[in-house]
């Protein structure tokens, strides 16, 4: 019995060896089954080749009749704002904001008014006078107060005396007589001056009249002749 037992465990290791050798020869076998199919792939590489180069055109045929596929569209891209610069921040000083200046009114030109007087406010005149008639006034005299120099009407500015043609009395008629006969002489006397007294209006230029320094005007009023301009007398009748 004990014989029998150890002839059982001397035989357990030829098992092993009997598997071991049968995954060796695998590797061999599969090398053999590739050799046979490349020596008959080989002897037919007539018959195989057409059939190889069928293939690459049958998947072109396939690739050129697939649909094409519509093109993805792009992304849509969304302008992000930069972010705005913060303003740098130093020490220095700001300068103040300009203060706006007030606008200057335009002043408005206005032309000055030009009166119809004489080139110069003084002349000194001389002529030959009478008394005026119907015809042309040249160098005549009308009345105590006004007469006319080179066909200008010259009105005494500083008196006032009656008119022959309205007196309203024959006392108010000789003293306009009076004083219309001591101008004429006073004008045919020698060279006289005027001085400009005023704008000229209908009523003529008025002027101051004198000679040395002596009004015309003062004279007649000192021989009640005439009357100082705005003054309150009474009538010239009695």
């Amino acid at each position: 019995m004990a014989k029998t037992a150890t002839r059982g465990r001397r035989k357990a290791p030829a098992k092993r060896k009997s598997s071991a050798s049968s995954g060796g020869a695998m590797p061999w076998l599969v090398l053999g089954i590739a050799a046979v199919g490349a020596i008959a792939a080989y002897d037919n590489w007539k018959t195989i080749r057409p059939m190889l180069g069928k293939a690459p055109a049958a998947v072109v045929r396939e690739a050129a009749e697939a649909k094409p596929q519509a093109p993805k569209e792009a992304p849509k891209q969304v302008a992000v704002a930069a972010p705005a610069a913060k303003p740098r921040q130093t020490n220095d000083p700001v300068p103040p904001a300009a203060i706006p200046s007030a606008p200057v009114p335009t002043a408005k030109i206005v032309p000055a008014s030009i009166s119809p007087v004489t080139p110069s406010s003084s002349e000194t005149a001389k002529a030959a006078f009478g008394y005026c008639g119907q015809g042309e006034h040249i160098n005549c005299v009308g009345d105590a107060g006004t007469f006319w120099y080179k066909g200008e009407k010259i009105v005494i500015a500083d008196m006032v005396s009656p008119d022959v043609d309205r007196a309203r009395c024959e006392d108010e008629r000789k003293i306009a007589f009076a004083a219309k006969s001591r101008l004429l002489a006073l004008l045919n006397a020698g060279p006289f001056n005027m001085n400009a007294a005023g704008k000229v209006d209908d009523r003529g230029a008025p002027r101051v009249i004198s000679r040395d320094g002596r009004s015309f005007g003062t004279r007649l009023i000192n021989e009640g002749l005439a009357r100082k301009p705005g003054s309150a007398s009474g009538s010239w009748c009695a």
